[in-house]
């Protein structure tokens, strides 16, 4: 059992002893933090399809034969990656500069960013977002989702006002999956993920370097959860 595993366990076990879990709010809370701590791969990804699901449904996809979809048809239909996960591109048409992967084999790209990358960079970004899926990142931010859903439970079990948000807590479970947090290490990791995938398919590394300048400024979706862009590009350039 890892740390995270230990610490949601033992937030369980306060919750049952501070009496929480003496009415139906507070033993949801119990479960969502167990839910939290033993969350099996297997669950992840059926959590992943939901998620896609619900997040498909809220925005526009490019339809085949759109200039968007047909240029990433065309950069990811002899893609090699070294994950075993069938994967699954779309593209979203929105001026947003965003993408992200989930467990389940889902990648999502939007139009914005497909306008402010070239072919290269646009697959170092990719593969970026898929190596959080390989290195199980993605992971940690479902179980941060119930252990979120948890913490109000909790509250509203001891007679808070939050009763009617923590009842639909994860509602939003792909709000939190497309914009989760990442640690440095966790974003270092999956630039080396990013830069094997560019030297996988013959494409000039320091496509790696441009795509995080490009990413190193502005308000967009995955600026502000991937932080450090300039500086990771610097590190790459050292690498190359």
């Amino acid at each position: 059992m890892n740390r995270l595993q230990s610490t949601l366990l033992a937030l369980t076990v306060t919750i049952t002893i501070s009496g929480c879990t003496t009415n139906e709010m507070g033993i949801a809370a119990g479960i969502d933090l167990l839910k939290a701590a033993t969350i099996s791969d297997a669950q992840v990804k059926a959590m992943a399809t939901q998620a896609a699901k619900e997040y498909d449904a809220k925005n526009q996809i490019a339809p085949a034969g759109n200039k968007y979809a047909e240029r990433l048809k065309r950069i990811t239909s002899n893609l090699k990656t070294p994950i075993n996960l069938p994967l699954n591109f779309k593209v979203y048409l929105t001026d947003d500069i965003n993408a992200f992967a989930m467990a389940n084999g889902t990648v999502r790209v939007y139009s914005g960013l497909m306008d402010l990358m070239n072919d290269q960079e646009l697959m170092f970004v990719m593969g970026h977002e898929i190596g959080h899926v390989y290195f199980k990142h993605s992971k940690q931010a479902y179980r941060m989702a119930y252990a979120t859903q948890a913490a109000r439970k909790g509250a509203a079990s001891v007679g808070g006002t939050t009763g009617a948000i923590a009842t639909g807590a994860l509602g939003g479970l792909a709000e939190k999956l497309v914009h989760a947090q990442f640690s440095q290490s966790d974003e270092t990791q999956a630039d080396g993920f990013g830069l094997k995938i560019l030297k996988l398919n013959g494409v000039d590394p320091h496509a790696a370097v441009s795509a995080l300048e490009k990413l190193g400024g502005g308000n967009s979706s995955i600026f502000s959860s991937h932080p450090g862009s300039k500086e990771r590009a610097e590190a790459i350039r050292r690498q190359i």
